[in-house]
């Protein structure tokens, strides 16, 4: 099948935003200025508050806007943090909210099978503090951590607990990380190939336990 031209031009485009990040990032953080920190509020949350944005990046900005704070005035780590914090700490009680609300709905209660329920209360209480910790270091399962504790009925204040805990690691990691590197010149002339690294390796455990899991439903004969 061949590409039309109206659908290689956006491709074409969207690879040249990526490969040249930095040229198309700073002059737009510049325009932006103090709202440059509403606007990647407001990513780090919908990625994690809503359940529909999964495929928001997160460790990827958050160590791209620091390694920009590293090399360009118009961002300030000692705000970036938290801004990333707040966030992250928002989205996932939005979420845990969600999910305590969903659960309690009549339709829900009639089509999600009682023998589930139970499971995904008893696996909360077992591992619940496990699964939130370390549940926001893996892309997309972030997302529906949250929703699957507060569905799950975990407690508020333990949720409430790991969940500072792993936010403020995850944050203090990326922020460290991205800051850091942000003053090496070789990172500041690869930038876009930096990036794309890391989102890839950070799809990497998501993608891992995908396959799993599908391997273990359709075992290879």
């Amino acid at each position: 099948m061949k590409l039309t031209l109206l659908e290689v031009a956006p491709l074409a485009n969207l690879i040249e935003i990526l490969t040249h990040l930095e040229d198309f990032i700073v002059p737009l953080l510049m325009t932006l200025g103090n709202w440059s920190y509403i606007t990647l509020f407001a990513v780090i949350f919908l990625e994690t508050g809503m359940v529909v944005f999964p495929f928001l990046p997160g460790e990827s900005l958050i160590f791209l806007a620091s390694t920009m704070a590293a090399t360009h005035t118009s961002l300030s780590i000692q705000v970036l943090v938290p801004v990333f914090f707040a966030a992250a700490v928002i989205g996932d009680t939005v979420n845990f909210e969600i999910g305590r609300y969903l659960i309690n709905l009549p339709w829900l209660q009639r089509h999600l099978p009682q023998d589930k329920q139970v499971k995904a209360q008893r696996f909360f209480a077992k591992y619940g503090s496990k699964a939130v910790m370390f549940g926001r270091f893996v892309p997309l399962i972030r997302t529906f951590v949250p929703l699957s504790a507060g569905a799950s009925k975990m407690a508020q204040k333990s949720f409430a607990l790991w969940n500072l805990l792993g936010v403020g690691i995850w944050v203090a990691v990326g922020c460290s990380l991205g800051y850091f590197f942000g003053s090496i010149s070789f990172v500041q002339d690869h930038l876009s190939l930096f990036f794309l690294g890391i989102l890839a390796c950070a799809l990497i455990p998501a993608a891992t336990i995908t396959l799993f899991k599908t391997l273990r439903r359709h075992p290879v004969a």
